[in-house]
């Protein structure tokens, strides 16, 4: 009987409502987390920071809240100024770069590269590099310079040889053979005696 009777409960249509009824109670986390203080703080002590930690929590919502209003109320006065949102990208960059500037890591950097650039220029190496670097520039336009004087010496050697001036004179007079035949011709051209008698002649330069 005691089987049977026990085989009715657990196959009643009423089975689990003691379990859904259990998990259906919040279990308060918190509650069991205060079973015992953290170590080194009192009951007294720990109630105190939880309730400053809900002024701050809540101080911090506050904020949020007007500080939402206030990019509302600034959305709209740049509206009405006619204000792009380009406008405040280029303002919040050159802030950002300023801030920047102005920033303790930076000014250190900056420090620190000057110290670096001076121990730099101080230093042999660079010395003997520096001057290694001139010596070799003084060289090359001394031998550019020297290039440039036997070109022009050569040239004025080979205007003075006997071979440039016979070339010379014997353009000289190819030339005023070819000038004294061009107003021979035209002189014939423009003569009234000749312009009955003659024939017309080719003239055309060679």
């Amino acid at each position: 009987m005691e089987s049977a009777s026990q085989d009715i409960n657990l196959n009643s249509p009423n089975k689990g409502l003691l379990s859904d009824a259990m998990t259906d109670v919040p279990v308060d986390s918190a509650a069991s987390a205060r079973t015992s203080p953290p170590e080194g703080l009192t009951l007294a002590e720990e109630e105190e920071l939880r309730s400053e930690l809900a002024k701050v929590e809540e101080e911090i919502g506050t904020l949020r809240q007007v500080l939402a209003a206030k990019e509302r109320h600034c959305g709209e006065l740049k509206r009405k100024l006619g204000l792009t949102p380009l406008d405040g990208l280029k303002q919040n960059l050159s802030k950002s770069w300023h801030d920047v500037q102005v920033s303790n890591a930076y000014l250190s950097a900056s420090s620190t590269l000057e110290d670096w650039n001076e121990k730099l220029t101080q230093s042999e190496a660079y010395k003997k590099t520096q001057e290694t670097l001139s010596q070799a520039g003084q060289k090359t336009s001394a031998a550019l310079s020297n290039v440039g004087s036997v070109i022009s010496r050569k040239l004025g050697d080979m205007r003075n040889s006997a071979t440039f001036k016979s070339f010379e004179d014997r353009v000289g007079t190819i030339k005023s053979r070819v000038v004294g035949s061009r107003e021979n011709s035209t002189d014939g051209l423009h003569s009234p005696s000749g312009a009955g008698d003659k024939p017309p002649q080719d003239n055309t330069p060679f």
